[in-house]
């Protein structure tokens, strides 16, 4: 780990531009819908079951093959680096407990861990730009802190492969029921070049919207916390004014890369979403995984059952 990374590195892929090795994860926001849950705890830290929300974030990038990935920290939030740092104490006391013991070591092995602050948070793209140093002129992919999706229908890999062939702006999307458009960036969109249809659903992206009334909304496609940017974002966001609630905002930044040539594509994602950036979300999130793991899924489903029958009976459920 390091407060600081050497000059970047790629891989070169088929179409001769380099594809993405780095990964940013802006997490630098105070998570005001959580207070007073996140005054000394980081929001990203918030678990789900065993595992907080930012491993599995970070497992996401590191199953698309990205091992170097940089957090854009904020004040009272050490504990996002600490999580992925060996415990030489803990893991002795764990000697006898061999699973839990590799489970605890498997948090320092899965990427190299880096780390820059951002001492204001005044929006994503303000967030982003703190990225320069590290990432350098390279493409990258941004995750945002507070959602993820599930590892057996992974969404960054075609993205990765998307933006190593089209060299400019790569989104994602999901379909949301037209009356909730109002809650979301939504895009408008047009059929993508035909050869990029082996990649998966791809469309090009010909303008965004921030939370338009459903009336308004030019699709039902909304802005999912994932992009893969070229290096060419860190001027684009030098050069973009303040926007909606005075920030610098990265859809504003990428809107001026679109208007001036750089193409812009979206992958619609269609596997399972998981949204921890409000309490509901996240307790859907933490109920959903908990009924799916197989150590404990059939007895929570089960006392799960239970406690909804008993509550739509008036009792307490317990």
């Amino acid at each position: 780990m390091s407060e600081h990374s050497a000059n970047p590195s790629s891989t070169v892929a088929a179409t001769g531009r380099p594809l993405a090795v780095k990964a940013v994860i802006p997490a630098a926001g105070l998570a005001t819908r959580f207070l007073p849950a996140t005054k000394a705890v980081p929001k990203e830290l918030l678990p789900v079951v065993d595992r907080p929300v930012l491993q599995y974030i970070v497992e996401e990038a590191t199953q698309a093959g990205i091992a170097d990935v940089l957090l854009i920290t904020g004040r009272g939030k050490t504990a996002m680096v600490d999580h992925f740092d060996r415990r030489p104490d803990l893991e002795t006391r764990l000697a006898e407990k061999p699973d839990i013991l590799a489970a605890v070591r498997q948090t320092s092995e899965l990427a190299e861990i880096y780390t820059r602050r951002q001492p204001e948070q005044l929006g994503l793209g303000h967030a982003v730009g703190y990225a320069e140093s590290h990432v350098g002129d390279q493409p990258f992919a941004v995750l945002l802190g507070d959602e993820f999706v599930k590892p057996s229908e992974p969404l960054l890999p075609a993205m990765l492969e998307l933006q190593a062939r089209t060299g400019g702006v790569v989104l994602a999307f999901f379909e949301v029921d037209p009356a909730e458009t109002k809650r979301y960036g939504i895009a408008s969109v047009e059929p993508a070049e035909s050869e990029l249809s082996d990649i998966g659903e791809v469309v090009r992206v010909t303008g965004m919207v921030e939370k338009p009334q459903p009336e308004d909304a030019p699709s039902n496609l909304a802005v999912l916390g994932r992009y893969v940017l070229p290096g060419a974002i860190f001027d684009a966001i030098r050069r973009t004014k303040p926007g909606s609630g005075g920030e610098i905002q990265l859809t504003d930044a990428m809107e001026l890369l679109r208007t001036e040539g750089t193409p812009v594509h979206a992958i619609v994602y269609r596997g399972t979403r998981y949204d921890t950036g409000m309490p509901l979300g996240y307790l859907q999130t933490v109920v959903q995984i908990a009924a799916e793991r197989e150590d404990l899924g059939a007895e929570f489903r089960s006392w799960l059952a239970d406690f909804v029958k008993a509550d739509a009976a008036g009792g307490s459920g317990t």
